[in-house]
């Protein structure tokens, strides 16, 4: 199932904006403290870093991503994700608009 929206959110109207602009993000933070990040990645090979675990959601588009010590691609579409470890990295490729929401945690 695809997460269609959060009630209750204070959202940072300030996108972060990496790799040229091929990655768009916003902050959402909730009631609890809980933190998340909703964007797009456009068409692109890109490497992320990550400090905390993170899930990240498709919520349209699609992806093959590739975590850090491993040689598969893996294909990740609408309705799905995937999980990096904390301190880690993944490369993620993506050849239609990927929408996201990440799950930090």
């Amino acid at each position: 199932m695809t997460t269609a929206k959060f009630d209750g959110v204070t959202v940072s109207t300030t996108a972060s904006v990496y790799f040229d602009g091929k990655c768009v993000s916003h902050g959402i933070t909730f009631a609890d403290g809980t933190k998340k990040s909703v964007g797009v990645v456009l068409p692109a090979t890109l490497t992320f870093n990550t400090g905390a675990p993170e899930i990240m959601e498709c919520t349209a588009g699609s992806c093959e991503y590739k975590l850090a010590g491993s040689d598969a691609w893996v294909r990740s579409q609408a309705g799905e994700s995937f999980s990096i470890p904390g301190n880690s990295k993944f490369d993620i490729r993506v050849t239609e608009p990927y929408h996201y929401i990440c799950h930090f945690g």
